[in-house]
């Protein structure tokens, strides 16, 4: 027989066998209907015995055998006798069961969807074989249920023999919390694994009972529940090793149309809801520590956009909002209500970030020379930098995604970060600016000196006379301008060299030179009476 031969079959005769038993059968009067049950006994024992059969030749044999027992063949004038039409019912029954058995252990008989077309064609003769006559179709809800029963074995079979593939059962009572939550994010990634080739490999089969097919990965998910449940119960308190499994599971559920927001995706997120809730408070309270500590010990020496201090707040804002939009919360209303909470918390921070940056700058201002000596200082240039560096991660760190609703206190919220920021650079360049008029003050007040009539000025000219006579002397005053035109060039290049942004630095200079100039017209209006 073909079925020892050392390629499959499937259960077909060859040519040369079909016409050997066609001659024998037409010589010795076989009946063709005793023919074909014949071949169904022989062929659901191949089945039964794991070989594999191809279901459209036991559909052939069993229609063939159907329509002699049931009276309505198309040629009508078929026949067939109380043992035959016995004998169709024991096979009918048996060939139920070893379909059903197939469908329950559809992964193991049709690996990865082969023979290729043999589930479907096993579903569709499950189906002809459920009616009760060859001319009246099953309901469909008939078959729906047998298919529903055989899926939810399957999915029992499925999940327990994934678990001994990867033995979870050996290491759940005895493993570390550590050891359970890794076998347990290696269990739900095999899951996923299993899930993703029944969708590649046999959701055509199963393409009339989508609902169905979905029950069946629910129940295979309630399954692996248990044992995630289990694993959690264990875990220390505010241990975040576990969110790699969320974003794992989450990541495959939320792209699935039938899965997503379904009885095992809300448990997830019910597991995970508080876990996200605490995460997010420890991180609120440690980075407003940070930020208390660092500004209180800041050095304010200038490191990448800002000052230390800085660069650490807003990194660590950043990471916390793309954890949390790394998580793709599938609830919408939790997640708007995330994002909005992150927002507020960046934009408290920058807030109070900003305003001892500023008090900072204040202090620093108060301590300055109002001497030509006077250098800006690299920790101003650094405060300018932290505030240019807050005012552009605010916009990214405090503004909500394009497409939510904004209310309207939302927005009075955020525009007042903007306004605060603008505010803190605008008293800052003030008292910068107030700074370097003070030492053109006492320049000018030096020069005044000078003026013709004074006494000093008298006992200087006479001084000057009678020095030159013996030597080149400079004119009075000159000394003085050289000092403060170099005092006004090195601030500048300071200010252009330690401060990053160009728009600031021009505003900087603007005031500077209008507030000079004014300073300067005052003063010679003054000297013209004199």
């Amino acid at each position: 027989h073909r079925m020892n031969d050392s390629f499959s079959c499937l259960g077909w005769f060859s040519p040369g066998q079909v016409f050997v038993l066609d001659e024998y059968c037409a010589r010795y009067g076989v009946r063709g209907c005793h023919r074909h049950l014949c071949y169904l006994q022989e062929l659901m024992e191949y089945a039964e015995g794991r070989a594999v059969i191809d279901p459209t030749l036991l559909h052939y044999s069993f229609a063939f055998c159907a329509s002699h027992v049931h009276g309505n063949r198309p040629d009508g004038i078929g026949t067939v006798t109380i043992e035959e039409k016995e004998q169709f019912e024991e096979i009918k029954t048996r060939l139920l069961s070893l379909l059903e058995n197939q469908i329950v252990h559809f992964r193991y008989c049709f690996p990865f969807g082969r023979p290729e077309g043999a589930l479907k064609a096993t579903l569709s003769l499950l189906e002809r074989v459920l009616m009760k006559d060859i001319s009246t179709p099953v309901p469909a809800d008939d078959v729906k249920k047998v298919i529903r029963k055989c899926l939810e074995k399957a999915a029992l079979i499925n999940y327990t023999r994934l678990t001994e593939y990867a033995k979870i059962e050996d290491t759940m009572n005895q493993a570390t919390p550590a050891k359970k939550l890794e076998d347990v994010i290696r269990l739900g990634e095999l899951c996923i694994e299993v899930l993703q080739q029944n969708e590649e490999n046999h959701s055509e089969a199963f393409a009339w009972w989508p609902e169905v097919m979905a029950e069946h990965a629910e129940i295979f998910w309630s399954m692996y529940a248990v044992d995630m449940d289990a694993a959690f119960m264990v875990q220390p308190q505010d241990s975040w090793d576990s969110f790699p499994l969320f974003q794992v599971l989450n990541n495959f559920l939320r792209g699935d149309a039938h899965l997503c927001n379904g009885t095992f995706h809300k448990h997830l997120q019910e597991l995970f809801v508080p876990l996200v809730v605490r995460y997010i408070d420890l991180m609120e309270s440690s980075i407003a520590q940070s930020i208390h500590r660092g500004l209180e010990q800041e050095t304010w020496q200038p490191v990448n956009n800002g000052s230390a201090t800085s660069e650490d707040l807003f990194w660590k804002l950043d990471a916390l909002q793309m954890f949390v939009f790394d998580l793709h919360w599938p609830e919408p209303e939790f997640a708007q209500h995330l994002e909005q909470r992150l927002k507020l918390m960046a934009s408290d921070m920058v807030e109070a970030c900003v305003k001892r940056t500023k008090a900072a700058f204040d202090a620093k201002m108060q301590k300055a020379s109002k001497s030509t000596d006077y250098r800006v200082s690299p920790s101003v240039c650094t405060m300018f930098n932290v505030l240019m560096d807050a005012k552009k991660q605010s916009a990214k760190l405090c503004v909500l995604a394009a497409g939510q609703e904004i209310n309207k206190q939302w927005q009075q919220y955020h525009s007042k970060i903007d306004d605060l920021i603008e505010e803190a650079f605008k008293d800052m360049i003030s008292l910068l600016v107030s700074k370097f008029v003070a030492v053109l003050d006492g320049v000018l007040s030096k020069l005044s000196r000078y003026d013709e009539g004074t006494l000093f000025s008298s006992i200087l000219s006479f001084t000057v006379k009678a020095a030159a006579k013996y030597v080149d002397v400079p004119k009075p005053g000159m000394d003085l301008a050289d000092t403060y035109i170099t005092f006004v060039r090195q601030n500048q290049d300071i200010l252009r060299d330690k401060v990053n942004e160009e728009m600031y630095i021009e505003k900087v200079f603007d005031q500077w030179y209008c507030s000079s100039t004014k300073g300067i017209c005052v003063w010679l209006t003054d000297r013209l009476d004199l």
